[in-house]
């Protein structure tokens, strides 16, 4: 008999903006959502706002720079539904400022970026995939961006060649290593039921932009949630935007 009970998502960084609405569309899909933030009052009230409109959402404490954090995170979520199946490794910052050449930008940037943007990425995968492998269905979506895309920094007529984006160096070689992470995990996991893909999604209005970009959350969401429920025949190892293959 299939399993009745509702799927299991987690989404960091999900007190906010792509996160949130991340979090809101699975929730509206019928999906159970574990909102997770290192901010407690943060993510419980991101909780509560989901719940208030009907939806299945609850509120998980988790610091991707912190390995302690991770594994208490993974053991809380072991313990309430014994199972992942669905894990948008959405958490993301941006330190470096606008203006400055790539040489310029401090090392404390990178490895702040790093931490969080990779690092995290990596730490939060390996810590659920044992749940995420008990899930019938498992899927992995890691939030990279079109600045990791290097045909894209390459191409002197893409908006990632100009000094604006060029002095992002730390951000974008950070998604670049997300990317090959993903590649690498879907290797692993080939011929298992789990599918692990990176997406773009989109120049979206948020606080990482400082209220820049060409889409509001709901559309910048809309790829992490469609490669999130994808069907069983779908693809593994892809880096994506509505659909569209993006070049590495």
């Amino acid at each position: 008999m299939p399993d009745p009970s509702p799927r299991i998502a987690l989404v960091t960084g999900a007190n906010r903006g792509i996160g949130f609405e991340t979090a809101r569309q699975l929730a509206s899909a019928g999906v159970r959502v574990l909102l997770a933030g290192r901010d407690r009052a943060a993510v419980t009230e991101a909780a509560e706002k989901l719940r208030a409109d009907g939806l299945a959402a609850d509120h998980l404490v988790l610091d991707v720079t912190d390995p302690a954090s991770v594994r208490a995170a993974a053991a809380e979520v072991d313990r309430r539904h014994g199972r992942l199946d669905i894990l948008v490794n959405n958490a993301g910052i941006r330190t470096e400022e606008y203006g400055k050449r790539p040489s310029e930008q401090p090392m404390r940037q990178w490895r702040e970026t790093f931490d969080t943007n990779l690092f995290g990425v990596i730490e939060v995968t390996t810590a659920f995939l044992p749940l995420i492998r008990r899930s019938a269905a498992g899927r992995v979506v890691n939030v990279s961006s079109l600045l990791g895309s290097l045909t894209t920094h390459s191409d002197p007529l893409s908006y990632a060649h100009t000094p604006m984006f060029k002095s992002l160096p730390a951000y974008s070689a950070s998604k670049s290593a997300v990317n090959s992470w993903t590649v690498h995990l879907a290797y692993e996991l080939r011929g298992t039921p789990v599918k692990v893909n990176a997406v773009h999604p989109g120049y979206t209005k948020t606080g990482m932009n400082d209220g820049a970009g060409d889409l509001d959350v709901t559309d910048g969401a809309r790829t992490s949630v469609a490669m999130a429920l994808l069907a069983d025949d779908g693809p593994t190892g892809t880096y994506t935007h509505g659909g569209e293959t993006i070049p590495w």
